[in-house]
């Protein structure tokens, strides 16, 4: 365990150092998550009933999306992986005393997790000082922001573990691009990253809201905006520890597979 934490902490540092893409990054999500609000507040102002969550639901909903976007985007996958693969460099990695699986897992989260601990605080207090509804109020309870902060942690490894298959079946592939694409895109449709799984039709709902892609951050941040409370929460955690079960064990059967199989050319 000492071993990976040491990846852990190693990414961790070497994620702070880009501080300048992080300023840049602040700024993009401060653009986008202002232009998110203003068109549902449109949406509202035309129909406020018409929709499964209260608009300042939706709007907490986006800043916190905002904020840890590091945590939960898909499209936050590492290149030195996926190059490491390709070229042939896999083969120094599987000479070392380590699981290549776990080692790349607390790599890409401690990569997330960095780069959301920059950009995630001036978000967050400016969204906080926004005139409501079109702000980000305190969770509901006590009991929201503990469960919150639960489905947080869940949702990070659910994303890292998805993230981890599209690593590994790279070795059965001549090139990711393909595979990554699709991935990438399944995740901002069906996890809620465009509009919250609430605004899907019901029959659509309640199928999104089993499948892994609602066990991102689709589980977190409508727990703190009170949209899922009591037993639905708890259910929902549950799914997450499930569907992270269920990731990385496909992962490591996918990777001890692909070990057994790899080809490395060179000289």
């Amino acid at each position: 365990m000492k071993k990976y934490l040491s990846f852990f902490r190693l990414r961790f540092s070497m994620g702070l150092q880009y501080r300048a893409a992080a300023a840049a990054g602040i700024m993009t999500q401060f653009v986008w998550g202002g232009m998110e609000v203003l068109v549902f507040r449109a949406f509202y102002r035309a129909d406020p009933g018409a929709f499964p969550m209260t608009l300042q639901a939706t709007c907490s909903y986006i800043w916190l999306q905002q904020a840890f976007l590091a945590l939960f985007m898909a499209w936050l996958m590492e290149n030195e992986i996926f190059d490491c693969i390709r070229n042939g460099n896999v083969s120094y990695e599987m000479c070392r005393p380590l699981d290549i699986y776990n080692m790349w897992f607390t790599r890409s989260v401690a990569n997330r997790v960095s780069k959301a601990v920059l950009r995630c605080m001036p978000i967050l207090l400016v969204a906080a000082v926004v005139p409501a509804p079109y702000g980000m109020t305190l969770p509901v309870s006590p009991e929201a922001a503990v469960l919150f902060t639960a489905g947080m942690v869940l949702g990070v490894l659910v994303v890292t573990a998805f993230c981890m298959l599209v690593y590994v079946i790279t070795f059965f592939t001549i090139s990711p691009d393909g595979v990554r694409m699709v991935a990438v895109s399944a995740v901002e449709l069906l996890a809620g990253s465009i509009i919250p799984i609430p605004f899907f039709p019901d029959s659509v709902r309640k199928i999104l809201e089993l499948l892994p892609f609602a066990a991102m951050q689709n589980v977190p941040l409508r727990i703190y905006s009170g949209d899922l409370a009591g037993e639905a929460a708890v259910t929902a955690l549950l799914l997450q520890v499930f569907w992270l079960a269920v990731l990385v064990l496909m992962g490591k059967l996918l990777m001890y597979r692909a070990e057994k199989k790899i080809s490395v050319q060179g000289g």
